[in-house]
């Protein structure tokens, strides 16, 4: 009997009316749901199954017409059954296609209806003929200027295939209200679940966030902490990733992945890095700026919606702007204001050790003694006099610790104020100028 006509009995085969063939069901299972197992993780012609329950509601389905008892128990063990059952070594990461809702559409334009086992599955649909995104384009002239829609445009195609060659995160700021994170909703409707929303400072910080980052195309942050990373190591490692990586899940024994995640933020600043003042940084980060609001445009309460009507044709202006930047070789075209942009936050990032060896606000002295106040208050005049974005306290406060030998600086938690309270502050620093404060 072929598996074919074992799929179709009415009476399973693993049933003998006392005694369960575990073997035989999953077999018969996986006859009727295709799926392979990589790594612990299920994978069907559609992507990844990120709902395990979904697989035991089907076994429970199966199982229920004979079994009457233990039925939790067996459907938990059985699936476990079934990962060994669908085990498979690996599952090829294809950067020549894209796996779309309705085929397989190949970078070159090739297109089948055929599906394959992978890991990556979009929603939307490949329709050669989907009418221009109109509202899209139209969105995006009063978001940005043209020469960064271009860079926008192949960043946005360069996440729809599983790979790092860009070795490039993009970072949209603005000072809020422009609709820059409608450019995430638009993303989520066209990649579905293969996009996770997320915190850039956990995944630097927690190995877990990392973890969950494996088999993902996209992380969106919409909303980027102003706060400097403390590290980043695994920031950095994530974007240029080519070999697989350490990672490590609640409970489970660390294991070698195989990470393809692309990062788009959405903030009304840089990314900073405390420590990290690094070409390597900065060089990895695509930081566009977006118009301002203008003070009498209306929003539209709709706009969301009708973006997303027309992901279709913003998948076709997508596939665009992934071919140009394949035939570019994998560099993304910078206008001059996305590279100043860039030059600005990497000065900006060291405009703490620039404010200290600045004339006319401070001295190193190495018996005077300044609150930690005084001195935040003196570097953001310095700052607007110098065209300097100031960083947070606590940041400037933590450069100043990590550089206290180099400039003969001792923090201390009992310097007297003008008041005579003890207040946090530094021994080596002489007030220039006056803050006006406390």
């Amino acid at each position: 009997m072929s598996k074919k006509d074992d799929c179709m009995e009415e009476q399973p085969g693993w049933y003998n009316g006392q005694f369960l063939d575990e073997v035989g069901f999953c077999c018969d299972f996986i006859c009727r749901h295709p799926m392979v197992c990589v790594g612990g993780k299920f994978f069907s012609k559609e992507g990844r199954i990120h709902d395990e329950n979904g697989i035991k509601k089907q076994i429970y389905e199966m199982l229920r017409p004979y079994l009457k008892s233990g039925l939790a128990k067996k459907c938990s063990n059985l699936l476990e059954m079934l990962r060994m059952e669908a085990y498979k070594d690996n599952l090829p990461v294809h950067e020549d296609r894209l796996h779309v809702a309705n085929g397989t559409l190949f970078v070159n334009g090739e297109f089948t209806e055929h599906k394959e086992f992978c890991r990556n599955r979009l929603p939307v649909k490949y329709n050669p003929d989907a009418p221009q995104p109109v509202t899209w384009l139209h969105f995006l002239s009063e978001l940005l200027e043209d020469e960064d829609i271009l860079t926008l445009q192949e960043y946005l195609g360069y996440c729809l295939i599983p790979t790092t060659r860009g070795q490039t995160m993009m970072l949209l700021k603005g000072n809020g209200g422009e609709g820059k994170s409608r450019i995430g909703v638009v993303m989520q409707a066209m990649l579905g679940a293969n996009l996770k929303n997320g915190s850039i400072a956990k995944v630097e910080r927690s190995p877990f966030a990392r973890a969950d980052l494996e088999h993902e195309l996209v992380m969106v942050d919409d909303d980027m902490k102003m706060e400097a990373l403390k590290s980043t190591h695994y920031l950095k490692s994530l974007i240029t990733a080519e070999m697989p990586m350490d990672l490590e899940r609640k409970g489970e024994q660390s294991y070698q992945g195989e990470m393809y995640v692309r990062f788009l933020a959405f903030s009304n600043g840089d990314l900073e890095s405390l420590y990290d003042h690094s070409d390597g940084f900065y060089r990895r980060q695509l930081i566009l700026s977006v118009k301002k609001k203008p003070i009498d445009r209306e929003d539209d309460p709709f706009l969301a919606d009708k973006l997303v009507a027309e992901v279709e044709g913003i998948f076709l202006w997508c596939l665009d702007g992934l071919r140009r930047l394949i035939a570019n070789n994998y560099r993304f075209s910078e206008s001059s204001r996305t590279k100043d942009n860039r030059e600005q936050a990497r000065r900006d990032a060291d405009n703490v050790l620039l404010f200290l060896r600045s004339e006319g606000y401070i001295r190193l002295k190495a018996d005077s003694t300044i609150t930690s106040a005084d001195l935040y208050a003196i570097y953001c005049i310095w700052c607007n006099d110098n065209t300097y974005k100031p960083l947070a306290a606590r940041t400037v406060s933590m450069t100043l610790k990590k550089h206290s030998d180099e400039f003969g600086l001792e923090h201390d938690n009992h310097i007297t104020n003008s008041l005579g309270k003890q207040v946090n502050g530094f021994w080596g620093i002489e007030a220039l100028i006056s803050p006006g404060i406390l």
